[in-house]
């Protein structure tokens, strides 16, 4: 039987996690199915997908009514559906963690709340609460890696807590953040504290990248740049971290267990109709590396997408692209800092339109209790 085309990406040491969750993807065993079938070995969640988990369905009501007759902030609500979810989703994919090298896949991620991004204590206390809460070794923490969450993120490695940084677009803040997660290693063995077990993910979001840069591009009459700086930037990123994970101060750690900070590909859909629907997943398979894709990008790449090591090929060409957007005057740094803000913004949304929908089916449940 022919190998299907989502698993063949694993022959290039890249693993592939499903950007999505819900409880009908659970209950109706279709997220055993990817994990049998495509070979998906993690998960991600953010707070615009439990936003639409939760606006969307009526899986959710049940619960809703029976935690409304506690005294919780919606906040809070949330953070208990949501970990229930989290936890189901972790014992699924416990036996893709307890394969043969533990700790390789198999991690489920729950995000702190996106109006933390700019608070390092709020942040390191909800890391730990949501930690604490999910108890389950095969999932991770999301941080953003915002100036304010790079020390939350040296914290909480320091502390065994697994961390995804998101909301990636710049190499200099990339590199920042894989020594902030050094850094928390070392200050874990100065406490003679294992760090064999921790397990980390750097998620350098891509797409986005591309939406922001093409238009200034076009401007610029750099068309031949059209939809290339995203990947580029990414190639320059996995050079960082070869770079920075094979130097003589991570190798110090590795010798005690510690494993590589992977880079993690974000934001894989094409947002442009112009590109191909699995431009972000093709480009970009290379050792040691995550993609996480969503559902349709998922069903794309399994119905006619090519799987082969591309992540290292056009190096040269991908410094040349960089070169040029500095020699017409582009400024990626400031275009990555607006990213990030916006990106920050397009989390907040719908976190409030999910904290405002949980607040009105808990007024639902408490009149229906009441009547």
């Amino acid at each position: 039987m022919e190998k299907n085309n989502v698993k063949r990406i694993h022959d290039f040491d890249q693993s592939i996690w499903l950007d999505f969750i819900d409880r009908k993807i659970m209950d109706t065993g279709e997220l055993q199915k990817l994990i049998d079938e495509d070979g998906v070995r993690g998960v991600t969640s953010n707070p615009a997908i439990f936003e639409k988990a939760i606006s969307s369905s009526s899986d959710y009501d049940a619960d809703i009514k029976e935690l409304s007759q506690q005294d919780l902030s919606n906040e809070d609500l949330f953070y208990k559906l949501a970990v229930r979810d989290i936890k189901r989703a972790a014992d699924l994919f416990k036996p893709v963690y307890e394969e043969e090298v533990k700790g390789a896949d198999g991690y489920i991620s729950l995000e702190v709340s996106p109006y933390l991004a700019r608070d390092t204590e709020g942040t390191i206390r909800q890391a730990r609460e949501l930690w604490e809460a999910v108890d389950r070794e095969n999932v991770m923490i999301k941080i953003p890696g915002t100036a304010e969450g790079l020390p939350a993120i040296r914290t909480c490695i320091s502390e065994g807590i697994n961390i995804n940084v998101t909301l990636l677009f710049s190499l200099d803040r990339y590199e920042t953040v894989a020594n902030a997660y050094i850094s928390g290693l070392e200050d874990r063995l100065e406490k003679n504290q294992p760090i064999d077990h921790i397990a980390s993910v750097a998620s350098f979001f891509l797409s986005r990248i591309d939406v922001m840069v093409d238009p200034v591009l076009k401007e610029n009459g750099l068309n031949e740049l059209y939809g290339e700086v995203a990947i580029a930037s990414a190639k320059k990123a996995y050079e960082i971290y070869k770079r920075v994970f094979s130097s003589e101060r991570f190798k110090k750690l590795e010798a005690k267990g510690a494993r590589p900070q992977r880079l993690l590909w974000a934001s894989t859909s094409s947002k442009n109709p112009d590109f191909s629907d699995t431009k972000y997943v093709e480009a970009l398979i290379g050792p040691n590396t995550v993609n996480t894709i969503p559902m349709d990008t998922l069903e794309a790449f399994r119905d006619h997408g090519q799987a082969s090591n591309t992540l290292e090929n056009d190096l040269d060409k991908a410094t040349r692209t960089l070169e040029q957007l500095k020699e017409a005057g582009i400024d990626l740094e400031d275009i990555t800092q607006r990213l990030e803000e916006e990106g920050i913004e397009k989390f907040n949304q719908p976190y409030g339109k999910l904290l405002d929908a949980i607040a009105e089916q808990k007024k639902k449940a408490l009149a229906s209790n009441n009547s």
